[in-house]
């Protein structure tokens, strides 16, 4: 006869399993938010392909960008797009930084345009060779080099 203390043990361990199982069934598997936003691109954005994954960042490929990725979950952003191009940028970059932006932060297309041609044009002599700006709840931080020109598009966490 076993005793009341080994049928306890083993009712409340079968319970336990049963509880691990139906959580973990009951809860599906999604996808990143990065892949979903990186396909979502792909598909709507002629020219941009997905290239890889490396941690929390989506590798892309555009014609008009040396450098095009979007980033996931930083200690201080929730969503960042890169872009990285020639010095003298031409009007197509701008454009695919807009369409980019505009899907990834659900924000009107025109909203984007703007910032990110302000961003840009505003590198020289007077302001450097970095700015930093702020445009519709959007941070935005573009660099150049001798070579290069960059934007950053962000949006913080709590917003």
């Amino acid at each position: 006869m076993t005793s009341r203390r080994q049928f306890h043990r083993s009712v409340l361990v079968a319970a336990a399993l049963a509880l691990a199982l139906a959580a973990f069934s009951a809860s599906p598997a999604r996808a990143d938010r990065c892949d979903d936003v990186a396909k979502q691109l792909a598909s709507q954005v002629d020219g941009i392909k997905v290239n890889f994954k490396a941690a929390n960042i989506v590798y892309l490929t555009h014609p008009s960008a040396k450098e095009l990725s979007i980033g996931c979950r930083g200690k201080s952003y929730s969503l960042e797009l890169y872009a990285k191009t020639d010095r003298k940028f031409k009007p197509e970059f701008l454009d695919m930084v807009a369409r980019a932006g505009a899907l990834v932060f659900t924000i009107p297309k025109p909203d984007v345009v703007t910032g990110s041609t302000r961003c840009m044009k505003r590198m020289g002599i007077l302001r450097g060779d970095k700015v930093s700006m702020r445009f519709r709840r959007l941070n935005m931080e573009c660099t150049r080099t001798k070579t290069e020109a960059s934007i950053a598009v962000t949006r913080g966490k709590d917003e």
